[in-house]
């Protein structure tokens, strides 16, 4: 079998039917590949949708286990996948039609180990969709095979997301995600790349990223606020960790840098009367001063406050947020 489509499912039952009619919507036969569906503990009637396709589809298999997260249905979807290749597709989010011939055929014909397309942001009419930032900066999508840590640091930019690779499946062996975390793809991504030998893009728009509202970080519940702050505390951990294990260390030291804005953007917004604890915590992790490698000009303009105080950084975000 040459491709495994692995697709998290949890309580998305408005969405879900329209992602696997996607997947089922592609120009490779059925003895091709599989699209798995891993229903992670469900209260909807996503396991019930799940079920119904595998009745009909025999390419479509389904596993139902207890709610464990995005990453342990990730990693339970590897376990499962037998193509020779694998992707990742969220189960609120939906593929273009007929692009998946492409792609297999691509990362065969050129041995490829990862291969990134590119991908658009759609509202919930599924109409293209920016909110208010730059597109995808940084991000080099030029077909020219390099090693996995050149792509990293020279191409990628910071946009991680397990959803835009084709991977060949012996690359994922070691390489799971981390279960119980936000942020997985960020900790993920850098951890792929770093193994893989041969590495290249396609600019084919492959992937409609659904931007809805009660997704993780939009979220205003106080406990997966507090969860944010820590695991965004806890990846700057993981990115300082394999920083050490790579010579060119420009993409882990701007990652960290995004990463510490984040938190003191954060903390300006939904923890400030709390500021000093998070903001000692991230000098205690050595960051600053910042590097303001593949920054845009607003986040050098940040960057450069955050190395004189981040406290003060802080103060003027707050009071610039409450104008």
């Amino acid at each position: 079998m040459r491709l495994s489509v692995v697709v998290p499912v949890y309580n998305v039952e408005p969405y879900l039917r329209k992602c696997v009619d996607s997947l089922l919507d592609q120009d490779l036969t059925e003895d091709e590949y599989e699209i798995v569906l891993v229903d992670d503990g469900s209260t909807d009637q996503c396991g019930a949708i799940c079920d119904a396709y595998a009745s009909r589809h025999p390419h479509v298999v389904v596993l139902h286990q207890p709610n464990g997260g995005l990453s342990a249905a990730r990693n339970s979807g590897i376990d499962m996948a037998r193509g020779n290749y694998v992707m990742f597709v969220d189960s609120d989010d939906s593929l273009e039609p007929k692009v998946l011939k492409a792609l297999v055929d691509k990362v065969e014909a050129e041995d490829l180990e990862v291969l990134r397309f590119n991908y658009r942001n759609v509202n919930e009419h599924y109409e293209a969709f920016e909110p208010n930032k730059v597109s995808k900066p940084f991000v080099d999508y030029r077909d020219e095979v390099c090693d996995g840590p050149t792509f990293l640091t020279e191409r990628l930019g910071f946009g991680c997301y397990a959803w835009q690779f084709v991977i060949r499946r012996d690359l994922l062996d070691g390489c799971r995600f981390k279960e119980g975390i936000y942020f997985e793809d960020t900790d993920w991504t850098p951890r792929l790349l770093c193994r893989a030998r041969r590495v290249t893009s396609t600019d084919l728009m492959v992937y409609n990223y659904l931007m809805r509202i009660g997704s993780i970080t939009q979220s205003i519940d106080e406990k997966k606020k507090k969860k944010v702050l820590d695991d965004k505390l806890l990846l700057i951990d993981s990115l300082q960790e394999q920083m050490r294990n790579v010579t060119d260390k420009r993409w882990f030291e701007g990652m960290i840098a995004q990463t510490a804005l984040s938190i003191i953007g954060y903390v300006s917004e939904c923890f400030y009367g709390e500021k000093s604890v998070a903001l000692d915590a991230l000098k205690a992790k050595r960051v600053f001063p910042l590097s303001s490698y593949h920054s845009t000009e607003a986040a050098i303009r940040k960057i450069r406050w955050a190395n004189v105080s981040p406290s003060l950084l802080c103060r003027l975000i707050h009071f610039r947020n409450r104008l």
